[in-house]
């Protein structure tokens, strides 16, 4: 088991003619994702590495039984996209663009919700099932597959604790980049429902960072309803106070709101495991799963 891809999702490539499209797509070909169509308007008819290209996500749907997207497409085109993937049916839609309008998300996160869609971005690597698919351009060589679940709102920090849970002899059942802008598709809360329910996750590891109430939000959550253990991380200890630090949603705000030190108060009194560093959620994986 995992959650969102496996090795059932048939994936369209909207984009699959650009640079980043054909190759990211050869890439999660490589990697054993059933990549069934590539979309860019105009296109239609050609082939990129083998996968057939058509004009609208809807005649690739429709000749394909495709059930989730990923959008390798600019920021200024990427509503537009999200829209039609939702439209044609597509129960996962993964947008990868940073910069995408705030705006435009508000807009798209609220119209995907209303048609019953998962949309996972933006500002996103995408999503990993290890040894099952990837939906994205992670470095597929960190992951392994196994009980932990991952969700992160940095692509790094997703990177980089995965990368310490292989090294450490843990695998992963599925590391869900929700990505780092204000307004994502799907938030912790969103996901970790999922997790809770997945026979093969046994921990949930939550990689956070400053600005927003995503992390409080889910503490709250994972005390009423997660009865799996959860390790959290938060980036961000020495952000000064209304100072964006990368992410778009990176912000603390005055007083302290959206601040580490406040998540991880947030977290501690939820009962999640929270880990000072980074290198350290291996080990309290680790411990947790008596190793």
């Amino acid at each position: 088991m995992s959650i969102l891809v496996d090795r059932n999702t048939r994936l369209i490539v909207q984009g699959i003619t650009g640079r980043e499209g054909e190759y990211h797509a050869r890439l999660m070909q490589d990697y054993g994702t059933q990549i069934v169509a590539g979309v860019t308007p105009g296109k239609g008819g050609r082939h990129v590495s083998g996968i057939p290209v058509f004009d609208t996500v809807a005649d690739a749907a429709a000749a394909t039984d495709a059930n989730s997207s990923v959008l390798f497409v600019p920021p200024r085109f990427t509503k537009d996209a999200i829209l039609e993937a939702v439209d044609g049916g597509l129960p996962l839609v993964v947008a990868v663009a940073e910069g995408v309008p705030f705006q435009d998300m508000n807009y798209c996160s609220a119209y995907a919700r209303f048609r019953g869609s998962v949309l996972i971005g933006p500002n996103t690597p995408g999503v990993i099932s290890p040894g099952k698919s990837k939906v994205g351009f992670m470095a597929d060589v960190i992951y392994s597959a196994g009980p932990v679940g991952v969700l992160s709102r940095s692509a790094t920090l997703s990177y980089e604790t995965a990368n310490n849970l292989t090294r450490g002899g843990i695998g992963q059942s599925t590391v869900v980049g929700v990505g780092g802008d204000p307004i994502p598709g799907s938030t912790f809360v969103d996901l970790l429902p999922q997790f809770e329910a997945d026979p093969e996750t046994k921990l949930i590891v939550i990689c956070g960072e400053i600005g927003g109430r995503e992390e409080e939000k889910a503490a709250e959550y994972i005390r009423a309803f997660v009865t799996k253990p959860v390790v959290a991380f938060i980036a961000g200890e020495a952000a000064p106070e209304g100072k964006r630090m990368g992410h778009a949603g990176a912000i603390v705000s005055p007083g302290g709101e959206g601040g580490a030190a406040v998540k991880k108060e947030c977290l501690r009194a939820a009962g999640i495991h929270v880990a000072e560093k980074l290198t350290d959620i291996a080990g309290l994986a680790s411990r947790l799963f008596g190793h």
